[in-house]
């Protein structure tokens, strides 16, 4: 017998190669490439990957010519589900929605599918729990299991026949790593398999115009497991952030075909699932009575609202050579670049202190705005008093001291004189032309204005 002919693949953006190497020749990725069976020769007809298109002749049309009516969305029942995915589903839209182990991914879909079971057919399918499983957990979490239908499969053939029979309105697949397709010889979860199996899955939805949701794993570094051109792939990804052990949930969008990308929902763990929380300003702005030195409010936008959040700074002396630099929901790089602009800008020596930063609960942001914010609490944990409780504080700082504007500035001090606060500093792009009733807005054009500000608020005996 003829030895069998094998290919390896990138785990990280599907690329094949003729022999294994530590590197990826394609996306320089290492040691990311596995060894699969190579598919035959005219085994099958080929897929159209991150689209689809029919057997039909096709012609050249004006984009004027089209014609085209609003497409009604489909309301999950979750406002914060429905701000992520831009307004509701979109029918014949494929969405992934990824994220670590106990994050709550089966959760939410699970109570997702039998919120939308009760208004459209719905199909859930399981490839890693049993059916008893699955119906224990809608026990525990309280939900209507008389309208949602379940099927326990990991055959993708097997899976779309039974679609096609039920034509479901809302397929939801937990999870896309476990199927297979008889078409192809690799086991479950391989590159080919995850690509051929999706490519199904999203022509389905194409042509039958339904909501398709697929559950994907993580790797160790927090990005969506299997070949890249899974996430060309699809319409929507989403990713469910949270440690296993906390208690709030945020689910972000990384990519949206019908709505903004990087919008934000949040969500509080609960014995009976996942409950959405309408203002998460006032969930990360849980402060004590007493104010305390480091602690400070700043704003940040996502997606379409903002948000209030608070950061908490500590400097404290340091005893062992090195100081440390320790930054949780706060890019590491960023509180670098920060404490270098207030030493040179600020007249503020902090570098041979230990510094530690914390974005209040378990939110992380890479929003340029919480510059300013940072720095305000830095001052004050350094100078070991407290600023106002009703102070909030935003803007991006650049690396020549001055404070350039953020977007939406107008909104963000609306959102904080809204919440109870007195008084805010920002940059002086973004200060308002007419008074804000409520609210007294201080403008900063640099870093040496900013700190002289925090010092007459500090001074004033609020602290």
């Amino acid at each position: 017998m003829s030895k069998s002919q094998t290919i390896f693949f990138c785990q990280e953006c599907g690329g094949e190669s003729s022999k294994w190497q530590g590197q990826c020749g394609h996306c320089l990725a290492w040691n990311t490439l596995v060894e699969a069976p190579k598919p035959k020769k005219g085994s099958r007809t080929p897929q159209h990957v991150g689209g689809y298109a029919g057997n039909a002749q096709t012609s050249v049309v004006k984009l004027s010519d089209i014609k085209f009516e609003d497409t009604k969305r489909l309301e999950t029942g979750l406002s914060e589900l429905d701000r992520v995915l831009g307004g509701g589903l979109v029918p014949g839209s494929a969405i992934v929605v990824g994220g670590s182990p106990g994050a709550g991914k089966s959760t939410l879909l699970l109570q997702l599918s039998c919120q939308l079971s009760s208004r459209y057919p719905a199909l859930y399918v399981t490839g890693e729990e049993s059916a008893q499983q699955v119906a224990e957990r809608a026990v525990r979490l309280q939900l209507d299991r008389d309208t949602l239908n379940l099927l326990c499969e990991t055959r993708v053939e097997r899976i779309l026949d039974v679609a096609r029979e039920e034509k479901p309105q809302i397929l939801i697949i937990d999870s896309i790593q476990t199927l297979y397709s008889d078409e192809v010889t690799s086991a479950p979860g391989s590159v080919s398999q995850v690509r051929e199996c999706a490519a199904k899955l999203v022509t389905f939805a194409k042509t039958t115009n339904t909501v398709v949701f697929l559950v994907g794993h993580v790797n160790k570094e927090g990005h969506l497991a299997g070949p890249k051109v899974l996430e060309h792939m699809i319409d929507t990804s989403l990713m469910l952030e949270g440690d296993g052990d906390g208690r709030y949930r945020c689910l972000r969008s990384h990519k949206n075909r019908f709505g903004a990308v990087n919008e934000l929902g949040v969500f509080v763990m609960t014995d009976k699932g996942l409950r959405e929380v309408t203002n998460p300003s006032a969930l990360f702005l849980s402060r004590p009575e007493q104010p305390s030195p480091g602690t400070i409010v700043s704003t940040i936008w996502e997606g379409t609202r903002p948000l209030l959040v608070e950061i908490q700074a500590l400097v404290d002396e340091n005893s062992y050579g090195q100081p440390r630099r320790v930054s949780v929901g706060v890019d590491l790089n960023r509180l670098t670049l920060i404490l270098a602009i207030l030493h040179r800008h600020g007249n503020l020596t902090i570098g041979g202190h230990d510094v530690f930063v914390n974005l209040v609960g378990g939110l992380r942001s890479q929003d340029t705005s919480l510059d300013l914010g940072l720095i305000a609490s830095l001052c004050a944990s350094f100078w070991q008093k407290s600023l106002p409780q009703n102070l909030v504080v935003f803007g991006e700082v650049g690396l020549t001291g001055e404070i350039r504007p953020v977007l939406n500035g107008q909104t963000r001090v609306l959102e904080a004189s809204k919440h109870g606060f007195k008084t805010a500093i920002v940059p002086k792009g973004n200060a308002p032309k007419k008074p804000i009733d409520g609210i007294r807005v201080l403008a900063a054009e640099t870093v040496r204005e900013a700190v002289d500000l925090l010092q007459e608020l500090r001074l004033e005996g609020h602290g």
